[in-house]
Parts: C-alpha cells; structure tokens; sequence
C-alpha cells in the first residue's frame, strides 16, 4: 500500500493544479461561467458502478479493498453502490439505457452496440487493450497449424466480443473470412466445455478464461501463434454522471488508472488480496495464473495503467471494429462511432478527465 503520508499529499496537491487548469482550459473555450460551474459543481448523491463478474478479482476488487490508501467513496465525497454480476460489458449497456448505471468499463464491442442502439453514454478514457489478450486454443493433436487450416473448422467465440474482432483478424491472416469458418457463440465456460469434449475444433477468447483452461488442461492443447488483440477499451458513464458530475466522474477515473498502476507493480500483494476476497483459493494453481497475467500485463485492465482521454487512435480503431462488423453481419448497420467518440460536445469532459489525468 502507498504511504499516505506522502505520495497521497503530493498526488493530491499535484491534482489540485492539473484541475485549476483543466478549468482554466474551460474558461478559455467557453467563458468563466463554465469554469466556475465544475469548480462549483456538487458531489452527486450516489454513483452506481456495474461490474463484470463478481469483483473478487480485478481492478474493481483491489479499488473496493483501497490499495492506494484512498477509500473511493472518500475521493468521491459520494456513496458507491457496486453492482456486480454482468456478464460482459454488452449487457451492461442495457443497464445504462435503464438509468440503473452510471460508470462502465466497456469494450469496443459495446461502445458500438450502444452507439448504434442509441444509448445514452458519454466515452470518459479509453486504452488500447493487451495485444496478446486473446488467445486461440487449440487440441494438441490437432493438425491445425495456422488460419488458412481453420478453413471448415468449427471454432467456438462469443459474438460480437474482443474475441470476434480477434478471429476475423486472425482469419484475414490466412486469407479466410467469417464465414469460412463454422463459428459457434458460447459464453467463455460453455465453450470451454465444448472444447474440452471436443464439440469444436478451436477455440478463441481473452483472459484469463483461456490461460486458466490450458493450465487445467495441460498438455492436451496449444495456443495457436499469431493470433492478436486490435480493440480498445473504454471507461463509459451515463449522461447524468458525466454532464452533471463531471469531476467525480473524471477522480473516478483517476482512481482507476491509480488501482491499475499499483497492481502492475505489486503482482504478489495483489493475488494475495483476491484470493482473500474469495476469488480463487489461496496458493491455488488459479492463483500463479493470474500473477503471471498481471506480470505479463495481459489482462483487460493491465494498459488501463496508462488511461488517457479518446483520442483519435482508439476511434479509428473502434471504426474499424464496427465497419468489420457490419460488413459482416454482425451489426445490422453501419455506425459512425468515430464521430461519436470524437463529438466536440464531449470537448468539455474530455478536458477535465485530462487535467485529472495529467494528460
């Protein structure tokens, strides 16, 4: 943990002059008012995080446990209501149109959907995820070698995920597109079932799903080369956190890329705490899986670690996504995410996240 007797001080005071000129970056585009109104601004009553899983691992659980010696609900001045539970960040997108969230984790995958399906997000950061996130697995004895071989084969993905994008890349590779291959969607334990009884040929995922099904399955299957992560990840909140709240949205952030950071560094500390939390069990093989992945930083949230405001890379990435997609059927039409993420009524966010982030 960080001794809060000294960097917590420095942090603090360092934030406090990136936010004075944040809003001074304000005043000068749209005049005093707008500065004095986020330096005004009120605490919101609450802030409902959604979260993938059950935060007993993640960025999430070591953000809850306040590694870096600073309590979120404190940082905030607000209430944090945690609702765990989500599958994946597509449905959480369901939950936002709802108004039951305020603050995401998103992939690419979602952030398109959402745009698309109209649902009211505003992109706070964004990251490039691990390129060597995904993996695709394959049986040892498999006479699959490479793309061009999956020509037929039937291989497991969740539709409309990292993992998809990652497929059709990879597929590209060998001259292939989507519908050379069979490609079965199933959840990450479905088509780890399936595979494992051999009902698909491979199969394509992020981690830690796939690093912990080779470490249970041992020699009976390899990882295909190859195989890259393209997408981006955002951190997304509602309208009424972000328009009205916009610094406790943009410290939020903040304290996320503070987490991240700190896990990176502290691997051992780190495991050690989710498998308190009942994550995994302590000392267990699961345990060393995903020391190794924080180590190797190829976890989702391992780049958060350097989150910055969207920029024009993580939109011309996200484009692409959704362009891919909707040539294939996947989205049923086409979406301009890039004018979306790049939309200059969100100038005046992005300037405070940025001045948060000391970007």
């Amino acid at each position: 943990m960080l001794p809060a007797d000294t960097k917590g001080s420095n942090a603090r005071s360092r934030r406090d002059v990136l936010r004075v000129s944040g809003l001074a970056i304000l005043t000068a585009a749209g005049g005093l008012k707008i500065g004095r109104a986020f330096a005004e601004e009120a605490a919101p009553p609450q802030i409902t995080i959604a979260i993938i899983g059950d935060a007993n691992t993640g960025t999430w659980a070591s953000l809850r446990a306040s590694v870096t010696g600073r309590p979120l609900d404190a940082e905030l001045g607000t209430k944090v209501i945690w609702q765990p539970g989500f599958t994946a960040s597509l449905p959480v997108m369901e939950a936002v149109r709802a108004g039951g969230v305020d603050f995401t984790f998103a992939t690419a995958t979602a952030i398109v959907n959402a745009v698309g399906a109209g649902v009211p997000i505003v992109p706070l950061a964004a990251f490039p995820l691990p390129v060597d996130e995904v993996d695709l697995i394959v049986a040892a004895n498999s006479p699959i070698k490479s793309a061009a071989d999956l020509k037929g084969k039937k291989v497991a993905h969740q539709n409309g995920t990292t993992g998809t994008y990652s497929l059709i890349k990879f597929l590209e590779s060998g001259g292939l597109r989507l519908p050379d291959v069979q490609a079965v969607s199933l959840s990450g334990a479905d088509a780890f079932t399936a595979f494992a009884q051999g009902s698909v040929d491979a199969w394509i995922h992020w981690q830690p799903a796939t690093a912990l099904a080779l470490a249970k399955l041992g020699e009976k299957a390899r990882v295909l080369p190859g195989v890259k992560t393209y997408d981006y990840a955002f951190y997304v909140a509602h309208p009424k956190l972000a328009e009205k709240h916009t610094v406790a949205a943009a410290k939020l952030v903040r304290s996320i890329r503070d987490t991240q950071a700190y896990i990176n560094a502290h691997p051992d500390e780190t495991v050690a705490l989710w498998a308190s939390k009942g994550g995994f069990a302590p000392n267990s093989p699961e345990q060393s899986v995903y020391r190794q992945l924080i180590i190797d930083k190829r976890l989702s949230e391992s780049p958060a670690a350097g989150l910055g405001p969207v920029d024009a890379a993580a939109a011309a990435s996200t484009q692409d996504l959704a362009d891919n997609f909707q040539a294939l059927g996947v989205l049923p039409n086409k979406v301009d995410v890039r004018a979306f993420l790049l939309s200059p009524r969100f100038d005046q966010i992005k300037s405070i996240v940025a001045a948060e982030l000391g970007a």
